[in-house]
Formats: structure tokens, sequence, C-alpha cells
């Protein structure tokens, strides 16, 4: 094993739950040995056979039938732990957050880049071990993330390792949590997202190789138990549940689009608020502020990829002076209220709204998906409207401008920094559908950039 702890984690589990191989029990103990030694050549296939059966077991019996031996699927001497990732048909975001637990079913992944390449989302993962990217890579290479979409394209790189600088939503090493953020980039809470966003995925193991919940692929009858504790299921929209890669074990509650929101001002909050700014994470159905309780509010969203996604980039953040929390609602749905109820208009269905940012599938909104900053991006501006116009309707408003700039190619596009994240929020809510005239009505969502 990697380490006495990996080992000791490993003995733990399956005494508990006994791994069967070919319907036989496997019982596993530790050995007298502190190492081995794989010097003898005419002993090394047998050891290669024996570490690539632990290795498919350690991974939830992954190796499809037959891959192991055949000669397309054999490691090749010197094969490089390095993945190249391209993800196809992208109609659902896909995060770094995503790509580590799925490719961590494998083995330890020590580092991930994401990149966008010829417009395609793409990533370089590197293994501690070759031989865990080489099962990733004959058991992943053609799936689909979820259900007709997103699939994977997987070979080996020609870099021997990744060079990391920064730790943030683009790229990440699991080894050294120190690294800064770099310019721009929200940080890491180290004690939370080290791997994963909240509420996404979280991890005791930080940096072992902890044994996560299988993924079963249904074609090959393969699946095996999950391990209590490990990682936590990934949210799977519900036009995906009958997916080619659904994850076993799932918690009932990653299921549920509906998200309750707590610790709202409610002298200023509204559900057509609310609606604009969950908006940019995904489509608001239906939202309703509780009648005797209106610092909390529901909020209906198209699928639950879209109530996660809204849910850890917007917990935590501040919205007229108080931090709202977001968490999964135990609530399926958003009931309207019955005729003749009394609501005082804190129930809104938004279902058919044209403002909905993600209707269209495969939507190039799923690839500028921001946490919320300072620096807010602007479109959708006709060629009348100056600098100076779109200045003034921000500081007009209560906003303090730090600076602007329109976009050099295309002055339909501009950046305008606020003086902070709950300005831009704020601003946010208030001013995007603002009508400019010409028929134009501004569009605002949160920038990665900064002026």
């Amino acid at each position: 094993m990697a380490s006495e702890e990996a080992a000791i984690t490993m003995v733990n589990y399956y005494t508990t739950a006994t791994p069967h191989v070919r319907n036989q029990p496997v019982y596993i103990q530790y050995s007298n040995h502190r190492e081995l030694k794989t010097d003898n050549l005419p002993n090394q296939g047998r050891a290669q056979a024996a570490l690539q059966a632990v290795n498919a077991m350690h991974s939830g019996n992954m190796g499809l039938s037959g891959s192991a031996s055949s000669s397309e699927g054999a490691l090749m001497p010197g094969q490089s732990p390095v993945l190249r990732i391209i993800v196809e048909n992208l109609f659902y975001p896909v995060s770094l957050e995503v790509l580590h637990q799925i490719f961590s079913k494998f083995g330890t992944v020590l580092k991930i880049i994401t990149f966008t390449k010829n417009n395609q989302f793409q990533a370089l993962l590197q293994y501690a071990d070759p031989l865990n990217a080489h099962h990733a890579k004959v058991t992943l290479d053609g799936q689909n993330i979820y259900n007709a979409c997103c699939t994977l394209r997987v070979e080996f790189s020609k870099l021997a390792s990744l060079n990391v600088k920064y730790n943030n939503d683009k790229s990440r090493d699991f080894t050294r949590l120190d690294l800064p953020s770099g310019d721009g980039q929200p940080a890491l809470d180290h004690g939370v997202t080290a791997f994963g966003a909240p509420g996404i995925i979280s991890s005791p193991y930080a940096g072992a190789a902890g044994f996560a919940p299988a993924i079963s692929f249904p074609q090959a009858g393969l699946s095996m138990p999950t391990m209590p504790g490990a990682l936590g299921p990934l949210a799977i929209p519900s036009s995906a549940v009958a997916g080619r890669m659904p994850i076993h074990s799932m918690a009932p509650a990653a299921l549920h689009s509906v998200l309750l929101v707590s610790n709202l001002n409610p002298d200023s909050i509204s559900p057509h608020g609310l609606f604009i700014l969950f908006g940019v994470y995904g489509d608001v159905h239906r939202v309703k502020i509780l009648f005797n309780k209106k610092e909390n509010a529901l909020i209906q969203m198209a699928d639950a990829t879209q109530a996660q996604l809204a849910m850890s980039h917007l917990n935590g953040q501040r919205l007229y002076g108080k931090v709202m929390r977001v968490t999964i609602s135990k609530h399926q749905a958003v009931q309207l209220p019955r005729e003749g109820q009394e609501d005082q208009g804190l129930t809104k269905d938004f279902s058919g709204s044209p403002l909905h940012r993600f209707k269209k599938p495969g939507s190039k909104n799923f690839q500028n998906i921001f946490p919320p900053s300072a620096t807010l991006h602007l479109s959708n501006i006709p060629p009348s409207i100056t600098d100076d116009i779109l200045k003034d309707l921000f500081a007009g408003s209560g906003y303090s401008v730090k600076a602007f700039k329109f976009f050099q190619k295309d002055r339909k596009m501009a950046l305008i920094q606020l003086g902070s994240v709950e300005e831009a929020i704020q601003a946010l809510i208030e001013l995007h559908n603002h009508d400019l005239g010409e028929n134009h009505h501004l569009r605002v969502s949160f920038s990665k950039s900064t002026i």
C-alpha cells in the first residue's frame, strides 16, 4: 500500500465488509513483511497480475471483463501517471471537484489542471501510480458522466508530472494545501474544500487513498458497497438519473432540487430578487418566502445539479447585510398557495420566465458560471450606450464603481468593478434585465476577471 495509514484503513474496512472475487470471500490481514521486493524477473508477471486484481477490487471491481488481460489494456513500461481528459457534449457543468470524485475511485489523485482548448473543456490529472491511471483510462474512456451527455475521452499524457502553481477552481495540488489561490480566484477553505465544494464532495481521508463509493456500470453488472463516511454523493440531475454512470448509495437529499435559504434580510429580499440571484447558477422554477419566518425561503431549481451548484456558490455570501445560509431542503417541490389562501405575494412561479439562462441544451452559459465576485460581466449593450451611462446607472443605484472597461473586440460587453462582493450581488439582483432602450435589456453575471 502507499502508506501505513492506507493499509490500516483498508484492513479496518474489509474486516466488516468481506470482499468477494468470483463469488469467493477474500480475507485481508497484516503481513510480517514491511515491503515487497519484485526484483525476481520470473515473478514480475505474477506480482503485476496480483496488483491489478487488488486495484480492481479497490475501485469497486471496475476493471471491465477482459480489460486487464487484453493486449490493448496492458500497462506499458514507463507509462505516465498523467491522463489527458476531454469532456465532449458538455450539457451540464463539469467542475474540477466532479472529475476528482470520479477519478479518485481508481486511486490517489495528486493534481488536476482544467482548461478550455478548441472550445472543449479539458483537464490534466496526475495519479500517484501509473497503474491507477491505466485502470481509469481503460474503464472511463467513452463513458458518459450524465445521461447522453458529458462524454469522457481519456488518454495518456506525454507529461510525466504536473506543475500546479495555484489552488483554485481551475487547478488543484492535493499534496500542497499551502499554495496561493492566484489573482482574481476565490481562495479555498482548506478545512472544507480541499477535496471539493461544500455539499458536493467531502472526504475525511485528506490525501490518503480513502476507499470511495463505487461507481456501478449497469451494462457490466459491476458494483460494490460504499465505505461509510467516504466521498459524498455526486449530484446527478433528474434528467440523468437513468445515465450510464450512476453513483450508488446516494443520499436521498442529493436528488432534491429544492433549496432552503435562511438568514435573509426580510426587509430587502423578494421572490423576484432570489429568482434573479439563484438564476445565475440554474433555472429557478419557484420561490416561496415563508409566511411566518420571512428570513427563510424555499427555492425550487430545475434539477439537483443546479441546486448543488447554487448552494456551493451562494452559501455564506453576504446579502443586504446578512450572511446567507443555503442547504438542500427536505421538500421535493415548492407548493403554490391554494386559491383564496393568504400569501402576500410571497410565493412565485417562474417556470415560464423568459429570463432563464440555461433552458437551451448545451448553452454556453454553462461554461461561464463563476463564484460571486466584485467584478460583474455586462452584455447585450446597445451601440449608443457609453461607459459614462453605464457607470452612472450603477452609481445612481447606490453602488461604488471602482473601475470599468469595454471589451476591445466587442463593445456589446463590458466589465465593471464595484466596492465589494456584496455590492456586486445586490447590483446583479437590481440591474440584471434593466432596459437600456433600443430593445436591449442588460445582462449581468459574475466575472472571473478583474480590471
